[in-house]
């Protein structure tokens, strides 16, 4: 286990995808995420025929899921809030070791044939539950092993991890319910959890490698956050130095759900994140929908054929994954141009006259999708000062799940007025249009907030030269910038 700080310090230059797994406490996290993400979809794979079998009903299966996406909706905030309350190493350790409780309970359930779907849903509630706490204190946790800068790396690999473990859980579950039966990949999921739990506590933040025991730092907050929470009618000055604790991250006497609310709709940069993110999960990104009805429809394609466009998806998100590993401080406006970007290739898709055309233009629409996640999530979970990330991560959880339960109905009612062709077309060019409007409205708000300045600090009978047209744009107030 990591136990030396040796190797801790890779080159400040460096923009290798890999320069994360130079800390050894990452290295670990890595191989322990691998396992739990393969333990998990082998679970979800079986999970779906599990309900079949039990319920005989579609209608089950759906559900099931809603039950344990519900929590996510209805109490991320509580979540988040918590993340920033609780030691971070001991929340993750704990929520690792609910996590593996339940399906091992699960795997006991299945194994005496005493699984109803009316427990069933209860398990699956309770996994949601607690997957609001293990989420951002598990993010977050991962973030702490390495330096800011090396943040993008950490959340590209992650993604690797992450699809590596998919393909490797959903191959094995097949085989172990063949050999084996259904309990055997709960209990091999509650395993996984178990040993993520085990190696957590081996884990050294980068701030504790680099300082000793007990040295108490003081976190300084950057002078473009806001202050939270304000008085009416004042203004302060000075804002709050939170005292960091031995997890590396500030705390704070107010410790609310409240305040990571008004911390993340008072911050532009997380507002516009949140608008170029959600617009582009309703219009487009659901290609597993979109995708599906153009190659069996339109294109006249099937099975095989819409299998082949999935793997160039996933293959495409693998090399979007590691070239955003190698940004290391990606903003807001390089999100937006990345959404944009890929959005007029998803309208170009939609005029595809043959399969192959489809092929050429799929394969940089998820590279684009991908460095433009990695982007987003790196700005996510880096901007908040470190004692509210858990909280905006929260305020994240609920929202995201709201536009993901929006979106496939809202892209389904398109594709019923418009076909498939036109809810790509239409789709992107909305994305795109609306994107390139917000980024005309931010330039325009930041050219006349300087003219207010101007007549404040006016001396009288003193007239100024006007300033060039670069000097009026080149620096807007900061709390309206939403450029990294």
């Amino acid at each position: 286990m990591p136990s030396s700080p040796a190797g801790l310090a890779p080159s400040p230059a460096s923009r290798s995808p890999w320069r994360s797994l130079k800390y050894p406490s990452m290295r670990w996290w890595s191989l322990a995420n691998f396992t739990s993400n393969a333990g998990t979809w082998m679970q979800l794979t079986v999970q779906n025929l599990l309900v079949l079998q039990i319920t005989g009903s579609a209608a089950a299966t759906g559900l099931s899921i809603s039950v344990q996406a519900a929590p996510a909706l209805l109490v991320s905030l509580v979540g988040g809030a918590a993340v920033d309350r609780w030691p971070r190493k001991t929340t993750a350790a704990v929520s690792q070791a609910l996590l593996g409780a339940v399906a091992f309970t699960t795997a006991v359930l299945v194994a005496t044939d005493r699984l109803d779907v009316t427990v069933l849903m209860v398990l699956a509630a309770v996994t949601g539950l607690v997957a609001t706490v293990d989420g951002p204190a598990c993010a977050l946790l991962g973030n702490d092993l390495v330096r800011k800068e090396d943040v993008p790396s950490a959340i590209g690999v992650g993604s690797l991890v992450h699809s590596a473990g998919r393909l490797a859980g959903t191959a094995l579950a097949g085989v172990t319910v063949g050999f084996l039966g259904t309990a055997a990949a709960y209990t091999a999921n509650g395993v996984s959890f178990l040993f993520v739990a085990s190696v957590i506590p081996f884990l050294r933040p980068v701030h504790e490698a680099l300082q000793p025991s007990g040295t108490a730092t003081v976190t300084a907050v950057t002078p473009d956050e806001p202050v939270i929470p304000a008085q009416r009618g004042t203004r302060a000055r000075t804002k709050t130095r939170p005292t960091a604790t031995a997890e590396g991250h500030g705390r704070s006497t107010d410790m609310t759900v409240r305040q990571g609310l008004v911390y993340f709709f008072r911050r532009p940069r997380l507002v516009a994140l949140a608008g170029i993110t959600g617009i582009s999960s309703m219009f487009g990104r659901n290609y597993g929908l979109t995708l599906a009805v153009l190659v069996t429809g339109p294109l006249a394609g099937g099975a095989g054929a819409f299998g082949t466009v999935s793997t160039v998806l996933a293959v495409g998100g693998i090399l979007g994954a590691v070239l955003g590993a190698r940004l290391r401080s990606p903003s807001v406006r390089l999100v937006g141009v990345l959404a944009a970007g890929g959005a007029l290739l998803q309208a170009v898709a939609g005029f595809s006259p043959s399969l192959a055309v489809l092929l050429v233009l799929v394969l940089p629409m998820a590279v684009v999708e991908s460095v433009s996640d990695t982007a987003g999530t790196t700005v996510l979970q880096t901007d908040p000062p470190a004692h509210l990330r858990g909280r905006v991560l929260g305020v994240w959880g609920s929202i995201s799940t709201g536009w993901g339960l929006a979106g496939p109905p809202l892209l389904g009612l398109l594709m019923e007025l418009a076909g498939a062709r036109g809810a790509l077309v239409t789709g992107g060019l909305l994305i795109a249009a609306t994107i390139t409007a917000g980024f005309a409205l931010r330039r325009r708000r930041a050219t006349t907030a300087l003219v207010p300045d101007a007549e404040e600090h006016a001396v009288p009978g003193f007239t100024a030269e006007p300033l060039p047209a670069d000097d009026r744009t080149a620096a807007p107030r900061p709390g309206l910038s939403t450029a990294a």
